[in-house]
């Protein structure tokens, strides 16, 4: 499993590929909504993972 830092990486990288490809204000809209959604998709991974993690901790002291 990837990194939340490397993930991350990987999807700025995409959407700067796709902002310097784009021709049309729509190609840029599209780009940047793809982006948003891959970054709220991640976000929510992470962040399930974390609270997770956090739960677990709970667990072994009580």
């Amino acid at each position: 499993m990837a990194t939340y830092t490397s993930e991350v990486n990987a999807i700025h990288k995409k959407f700067n590929n796709a902002v310097k490809r784009a021709k049309t204000k729509k190609s840029l809209n599209t780009a940047y909504s793809v982006h948003k959604k891959a970054h709220e998709r991640l976000l929510k991974k992470h962040l399930r993972e974390e609270i997770a993690m956090i739960n677990k901790a709970k667990k072994k002291l009580d």
